[in-house]
């Protein structure tokens, strides 16, 4: 009887396993085999584990064309060139998103500092931080990894 038991639990418990890797809290929801698949080591690291690539690492900083930045991990548009300035800091910089684009989090990772996270709000994808030393009109430096956007140019 144990051995039927077990053997049922854990049928369950692999059947259940799918469905609560997709029970997110964001409009879409994938497990980490299914992030790694679709995303490089790199993508992965930033994305998904927060983590910060090199500065001016990334070909986005020097982009200068008119269009939109979208989200790597779902396509979602999230930010407008109208929106990016060189802030001098090696990563791609822009002082406001797109409306209902980004979520935001707090980041205690440093030890006597508080930051501010940004992520996509429809699929999680860790974007960067948000200081307060930006440029008019907001005041706001979103400092974005280029390796978490994608940039579509204006047609």
């Amino acid at each position: 009887m144990l051995r039927r038991t077990f053997l049922l639990s854990s049928s369950a418990a692999a059947l259940a396993a799918p469905a609560m890797a997709r029970d997110c809290g964001f409009g879409i929801c994938r497990s980490e085999a299914e992030w790694r698949a679709r995303l490089t080591e790199a993508e992965y690291q930033v994305m998904r584990e927060e983590e910060t690539e090199r500065p001016y690492s990334s070909d986005l900083h020097d982009e200068t064309r008119e269009g939109l930045y979208h989200c790597r991990g779902c396509d979602l548009a999230v930010y407008d060139s109208a929106a990016k300035y060189d802030s001098g800091t090696g990563w791609p910089s822009f002082f406001r998103s797109l409306p209902d684009a980004v979520r935001t989090k707090e980041d205690r990772r440093l030890i006597f500092q508080v930051r501010t996270e940004v992520h996509c709000r429809r699929c999680g994808s860790h974007f960067g931080h948000i200081f307060d030393d930006g440029p008019e009109p907001t005041g706001k430096r979103h400092c974005l990894n280029g390796l978490s956007l994608r940039f579509a140019p204006a047609s």
